[in-house]
């Protein structure tokens, strides 16, 4: 069973940045690993560990914006499609002023 976890949380204020990196502290703490900017994951061991977790995640919620939880099978999760477009870089390769000694 894994937990995903999406959220959308202000960041206008030192404030709100603050309870950002708390909260983002707060889940890793609880075993969860970032696999996009807003969402992370944790596996569960059962169905009751997963509501274990729920209980978790609502005392430590930060006062403004939305956190919403979904609760998958590891069937559900490892059919997951994942596509990728291209990386490109604003950088450019070069040699030019690479000094060798």
């Amino acid at each position: 069973m894994r937990t995903i976890l999406f959220f959308d949380l202000p960041t206008l204020t030192s404030k709100n940045l603050r309870d950002y990196r708390h909260f983002v502290k707060d889940i890793q703490l609880l075993g969860f690993y970032r696999i996009q900017e807003s969402v992370f994951v944790k596996m569960s061991t059962s169905q009751e560990s997963a509501n274990l977790l729920s209980k978790k995640i609502t005392k430590i919620l930060p006062k403004e914006g939305c956190v919403f939880s979904i609760q998958v099978t590891e069937t559900q999760f490892s059919k997951m499609n994942i596509y990728l477009g291209e990386m490109s870089s604003e950088v450019e390769s070069s040699d030019d002023k690479v000094i060798v000694i």
